[in-house]
């Protein structure tokens, strides 16, 4: 009879094709999500026109979805410890797919944010799923790079909407690019069937024949024996409590990340949701307008990329900081008049240390907890930063509605960063009692917490 530490056998396995086939379906669960979401920004300019909303009218339009993925995020992401990632993830999928098709068949305002309310739960619970999932099974050696890599699909999905509603709203109007997101619902029996499940649920369940079928599939030298024990990582517990997230000394670290979480969301939504009507205001075309989103969503998976490489090589922490830091100093120079090349690489820059930022704080959540309560831990993270999300297109609604100039919306965008920088310092500088729950992120690469 042998003891098998699972978690030492996923950390120590190299990548190969099963490792890319998590990485590719769950990258396209993350596309479908950021496509879903960012296509809010893209019809704002032309729903305001149709619609004669005002700007804070608007600003709350674009808070509905955010507020039911901070609900999302906050049921899914427990449920999904409780019930499996799998049919999490389905769930969602078919949340946030099917009723932003409805969305398109929206003749007012109020049916619109009711659409986009549930769009939202679906949108919210499925992004601590699949990052959670691809961290469990991501070789430990590049898991910030994999999960970094799989959550720019995000951006992919912006720079999609972006670029979709370039092409098609011009001749068939707004609703044409609702109708784009019936893809994922055609897409969903394949995703039922190479979607794999999580290790960690099925040894809870006592499930160990599928256990041990997908640790053969992720560490192809393990060869299954019969009365092998596979054990859970230290600490794992069968009942699954939102307390567990401050035990073993992690309450500071907790609350400093749901407050990088909420500025660091703050920002992107305030972007992603204005950035096209305040560069309309300021006198760019509708198609300029939305080549700047598409511009902010190409620099996030720069930024994403870049920063998940040097999370695996220096501390993730770290890189955070600097990213939080960079993107507020972006945001301050967008305030300034810049020749219209600068201000490209400006915009790409905010997208890389915003958009970019949150996508390394998903991996640094994931890290920071043990696997057992990885996705209640992302989930209620990403639930209170929606606080910020939703707060973000309401504080661009009411500078617009001020008639502020645009440089006083981007120097408010940027205040945030300066506070997320400070919570990750003090995330950084407080060690946990329990080393092995993050007592290293100052130091070295953050580390899976499960082993």
């Amino acid at each position: 009879m042998r003891a098998i530490d699972v978690s030492a056998l996923l950390d120590g396995a190299r990548f190969n094709t099963f490792h890319a086939r998590v990485l590719f379906w769950c990258a396209l669960i993350i596309i479908f999500d950021g496509y879903d979401l960012v296509i809010y920004g893209v019809v704002l300019p032309a729903l305001m026109q149709a619609w004669s909303l005002t700007a804070l009218q608007a600003g709350l339009l674009g808070s509905c979805a955010l507020l039911g993925m901070m609900l999302g995020a906050l049921f899914f992401g427990p449920l999904s410890d409780r019930i499996g990632r799998r049919k999490t993830i389905m769930t969602c999928v078919t949340l946030f797919s099917g009723f932003t098709v409805i969305n398109g068949f929206a003749r007012t305002p109020e049916e619109f944010a009711i659409c986009r309310f549930i769009a939202g739960l679906g949108i919210g619970g499925v992004m601590p799923n699949v990052v959670a999932l691809m961290n469990e099974y991501a070789p430990k050696k590049i898991r910030s790079t994999l999960v970094a890599i799989m959550f720019s699909g995000y951006s992919v999905g912006g720079m999609l909407s972006a670029g979709l509603g370039m092409l098609l709203m011009p001749t068939w109007g707004w609703q044409a690019v609702f109708f784009v997101a019936v893809v994922p619902l055609l897409v969903l029996p394949l995703l039922v069937r190479q979607l794999p499940e999580s290790l960690n649920f099925l040894l809870r369940q006592g499930d160990v024949a599928r256990a041990q079928a997908l640790l053969c599939r992720a560490e192809p030298a393990y060869v299954p024996a019969t009365g092998d024990r596979l054990h859970l990582p230290k600490g794992q517990a069968s009942k699954i409590t939102i307390s567990q997230l401050f035990h073993d000394g992690r309450t500071l670290n907790t609350l400093m990340l749901w407050v990088a979480f909420f500025c660091c969301l703050l920002m992107v939504y305030a972007l992603s949701s204005w950035l096209p009507k305040l560069m309309n205001a300021a006198g760019y075309g509708l198609n300029s307008s939305l080549a700047f989103l598409l511009v902010l969503n190409f620099g996030a998976i720069f930024g994403a990329i870049g920063g998940g490489w040097l999370g695996d090589r220096v501390a993730l922490g770290r890189v955070l900081f600097a990213f939080f830091t960079l993107g507020a100093l972006s945001l301050s120079l967008l305030a300034l008049k810049s020749p219209l090349p600068v201000l490209y690489l400006l915009i790409g820059v905010a997208g890389a240390c915003t958009i970019g930022t949150q996508i390394l704080a998903n991996a640094c959540a994931v890290q920071f907890y043990p696997a057992h309560i990885r996705s209640t831990g992302l989930g209620w993270a990403m639930g209170v930063g929606r606080l910020g999300a939703i707060i973000g297109p309401l504080l661009g609604g009411a500078l617009h509605a001020a008639q502020l100039p645009i440089q006083a919306s981007f120097l408010a965008f940027a205040l945030p960063g300066l506070v997320g920088a400070a919570a990750i310092l003090v995330f950084i500088w407080h060690r946990p009692g329990q080393p092995s729950h993050g007592g290293a992120l100052a130091e070295e690469p953050l580390e899976s917490s499960s082993g």
